[in-house]
C-alpha cells in the first residue's frame, strides 16, 4: 500500500518530522518531486538533522528512493550523503532515479539571473537552480542521471548545452561562459560518487508494491506552491500536491490508498506573493521567533500569520486529504487570543474558497473567527485528552472548518511528541 504526505499550506508545516514519524511503519520512503530548494529538519533524541535530497526515512533505517520527479544536484547530494553516514546512517539504503534530472552549474546561474531581471516581480526563488532545470526538462534540453553514467554521452551533451546557454549568459546577463571540459570533468567525478546508487525506480517501486511492500510518499514543498494549483507565479516548478506522486514516481493512482495533508497551527510562507494572514506586527514576529521559523534551505525568515481554513479547505480537495496532521500548536501556548480565517471579504464579497484567479487573491483580506488560547507548556503532554480545553478546541475548530479531520497533532520537534488523534493512517 501507498500513503502519501503532502504539505497543505506554503510548505515548511513539519512533513520530515512526520515522515521520519511514520517511517518505521514503512518498507519504502520516496521523494516525488522538488530538488534542494526543498529542506526537511528532523530532530531525534535532541540531535537535528537537516534533509534537502535524501528522504527522511534515511533517518529510520528505510530504503529511500529519490524517483524520477525530482532535480538532483550531484555535488549537494553527495555532501548530504556523507552527512548522514557520518550520523550513523546506511547509504546502501539509498536508490536515486537514472530518469531523474540534473541541476547543471548553468541552471543556478540563471536562477540567480533571471531573477534579478524580474526586478520589483521577482518570484523569492531559492536560487537553486530548480526553475530553469525544470523549463529544460520541459524542453526536451535536459541531462538526466543516467547520463552521466555514460561518460562520451555526457560531455557531448554538456558541450551542446553550453553552445545554447553560453550566448545567453553573456550577451543578456553579462556573465562569463562556463568551460565545458570543467564541467565535465567535476560532474564525472561525481558520477562514481551515486553509480551505486543509481537504478529504475519505477521498476523497484512497483515490483515492490506488488510484493506487498508499503511505501511513503513524502513531498516537499506545499499545495499553494504547486505549479498549477497554488499561487501562480510565485509557487515552485513541480507539483507537489498527490496528483505529483504518480508523475513523478510511475506509481499508479491505484497503489495509492490514503493522503494526509501535513499544516502548521498557524501559516508561514517563504518568498514572495500574497499571504492574506500574515501579521507584520508583534504576533507575526513572536510566532516567528518561538517557532525558530528560517528556511533549512537557505535560512531566509518566514512570513508568518494567523491560520488560513481557506487555504486548507483547498487543499483538503485538490489532494482528496484523508485526514491532517497539525504540527507546532506548542508555539500558540501563552496567546490570550487566536484567529482563525475562515474566509475573505474580497471585491465587495464574501468568499469562502480559494480563488486561483491570482489578481483577486491579491485584493483577499481575512475574515477571522477569534478563539480562546491558553497559557500551559503542552510540549510534555502524550495524549489528547489530557490538553487544556482550549487546544482542544481550536483542534477541533481547524478540523470543522478544514472539512477534514486532524488525525496527529504536533506539541514539540522530537518524535516523541507527536500525538495520533485518530487511527487513519496505517502503513501495516
Amino acid at each position: 500500500m501507498g500513503v502519501v504526505l503532502v504539505g497543505a499550506q506554503w510548505g515548511d508545516e513539519g512533513k520530515g518530522k512526520m515522515t521520519d514519524f511514520l517511517a518505521a511503519q514503512a518498507d519504502i520512503v520516496v521523494r516525488y518531486q522538488g530538488g534542494a530548494n526543498a529542506g526537511h529538519t528532523i530532530v531525534i533524541s535532541g540531535v537535528e538533522h537537516k534533509l534537502n535530497l535524501i528522504p527522511s526515512g534515511i533517518l529510520a533505517g528505510k530504503m529511500s528512493v529519490i524517483a524520477h520527479g525530482m532535480m538532483v544536484d550531484p555535488r549537494l547530494l553527495i555532501d548530504e550523503l556523507e552527512r548522514m553516514e557520518a550520523a550513523g546512517c546506511n547509504a546502501s539504503l539509498l536508490r536515486i532515479s537514472d530518469a531523474a534530472h540534473l541541476i547543471m552549474p548553468y541552471h543556478k546561474i540563471l536562477d540567480v539571473e533571471e531573477e534579478r531581471l524580474r526586478g520589483v516581480n521577482s518570484l523569492g526563488t531559492t536560487g537553486r537552480g530548480i526553475g530553469p532545470a525544470s523549463r529544460d526538462k520541459a524542453a526536451r534540453w535536459g541531462i538526466r542521471v543516467s547520463d552521466l553514467l555514460r561518460p562520451e554521452s555526457f560531455v557531448e551533451k554538456v558541450h551542446v548545452q553550453l553552445r545554447r546557454v553560453n550566448p545567453l549568459l553573456e550577451k543578456i546577463y553579462g556573465v562569463d561562459p562556463l568551460d565545458p571540459e570543467a564541467i565535465s570533468r567535476e560532474y564525472l567525478e561525481y558520477s562514481e560518487h551515486l553509480r551505486p546508487h543509481v537504478c529504475d525506480t519505477i521498476l523497484l517501486l512497483n515490483r515492490s508494491m506488488e510484493q506487498g511492500a508499503s511505501v511513503l510518499f513524502e513531498g516537499a514543498q506545499g499545495t499553494m506552491l504547486d505549479l498549477d494549483m497554488g499561487t501562480y507565479p510565485y509557487v515552485t516548478s513541480s507539483n507537489p500536491t498527490s496528483g505529483g506522486v504518480c508523475t513523478g514516481t510511475g506509481v499508479p493512482p491505484t497503489r495509492l490508498s490514503q493522503v494526509i495533508g501535513i499544516a502548521k497551527a498557524y501559516t508561514t510562507r517563504v518568498g514572495d506573493g500574497p499571504f492574506p494572514t500574515e501579521l507584520q506586527d508583534h504576533t507575526g514576529d513572536l510566532l516567528r521567533q518561538r517557532g525558530n521559523e528560517y528556511g533549512t534551505a537557505t535560512g531566509r525568515p518566514r512570513r508568518c500569520g494567523w491560520l488560513d481554513s481557506v487555504v486548507l479547505r483547498h487543499s483538503v480537495r485538490v489532494n482528496g486529504l484523508d485526514g491532517i496532521c497539525l504540527t507546532k500548536i506548542d508555539v500558540l501556548s501563552g496567546m490570550e487570543k487566536i484567529k482563525v480565517a475562515d474566509s475573505y471579504a474580497c471585491n465587495d464579497a464574501v468568499i469562502d474558497e480559494f480563488p486561483l484567479d491570482q489578481g483577486a487573491f491579491a485584493d483577499c483580506h481575512p475574515e477571522y473567527i477569534e478563539l480562546a488560547g491558553w497559557d500551559e507548556d503542552i510540549s510534555r503532554v502524550r495524549r489528547f485528552a489530557d490538553l487544556p480545553g482550549a487546544v482542544r478546541n481550536y483542534v477541533r475548530t481547524v478540523g470543522e472548518l478544514a472539512g477534514a479531520p486532524v488525525t496527529h497533532l504536533s506539541v514539540g520537534p522530537g518524535r516523541e511528541q507527536t500525538l495520533e488523534l485518530e487511527p487513519i493512517l496505517r502503513l501495516r
